[in-house]
């Protein structure tokens, strides 16, 4: 199935992808050749596998998708976890009130934040995630998808919650939460998209074994919510107080770049980890 979708405001695919093949968690395997994004993937809709193929002309996307299940739900699916789905129009507009944006955007120009291809897979990261090193983690995702997985892509929720898993701490029983919570739809995209940014995180955090952190980065990068501060990722808060300082309250100083929180805290992200390579080094998550 291939459509062609109008993206209204900045967008550079070139820009997006680099981004996402190099910003951990929800890293992206490098292209070989030429300037689309690939990618494999569950669809919420049904747990299938989706293999999408994402090319730009201008100001239009044209996006692949095959599979055998609902093609439609994984293409705004892909809309969705690539940023295609947001009237990004204001998004320069934040730069002109921002110097600090200003400069980010540009830096890294057409930049739309790409994220979990799920908040499920976002929430079983979270989970592999607690209390070790990142590249820890990856190690262990990536075995989960290779040995379980649906040929490239992350193992269902069905298939997760009936596995008996030989992980460090609870991770196995926090695993089987998310993976319940996703079969009842508590961490569906749409709709967590849809509800208040404080109803979200309550209901992402009703799933046991994640928290405040775990809820805002399933929220912000795994249902890719436009507008969100994350008050507990200390890389970013870190970085607001060497940009702005350390007279103002991070959250305060992210008042400015309404409705594009969520986004301007990724560009200072993906600059820091430009500048640092916090994240290539596989360095220990924050909490």
């Amino acid at each position: 199935m291939e459509t062609f979708h109008e993206v209204l405001g900045p967008w550079s695919l070139a820009t997006s992808r680099r981004f996402w093949e190099g910003f951990a968690p929800a890293a992206l395997p490098a292209n070989e050749t030429g300037g689309h994004l690939h990618t494999v993937f569950l669809a919420e809709a049904d747990w299938q596998r989706v293999e999408a193929t994402v090319h730009q002309a201008g100001d239009t996307a044209r996006i692949s998708v095959t599979g055998p299940g609902d093609l439609e739900a994984a293409t705004e699916q892909v809309r969705r976890f690539v940023s295609l789905d947001i009237d990004a129009r204001d998004w320069p507009a934040v730069g002109r009130r921002d110097p600090v944006i200003a400069e980010a955007q540009r830096l890294l120009p057409g930049l739309r934040p790409c994220g979990f291809h799920s908040p499920y897979e976002a929430a079983a990261w979270s989970v592999l995630s607690q209390r070790i090193r990142m590249s820890q983690a990856a190690r262990l995702s990536s075995d989960l998808t290779s040995r379980l997985g649906a040929d490239g892509a992350f193992p269902s929720p069905q298939v997760l919650r009936g596995l008996t898993l030989d992980l460090p701490g609870r991770k196995a029983d926090y695993l089987h939460a998310v993976a319940d919570a996703a079969l009842a739809g508590v961490l569906d995209g749409p709709s967590l998209r849809a509800l208040p940014a404080g109803e979200a995180l309550e209901q992402i955090q009703s799933v046991h074994g994640l928290g405040p952190f775990a809820a805002e980065l399933v929220l912000i990068r795994g249902a890719n919510a436009p507008d969100v501060f994350p008050h507990t990722e200390g890389r970013l808060s870190a970085e607001i107080v060497e940009k702005y300082g350390a007279e103002l309250a991070p959250s305060d100083v992210a008042d400015a770049w309404r409705p594009f929180r969520s986004w301007a805290g990724v560009h200072l992200r993906a600059l820091r980890e430009l500048r640092t390579h916090e994240i290539e080094r596989g360095a220990a998550f924050p909490r």
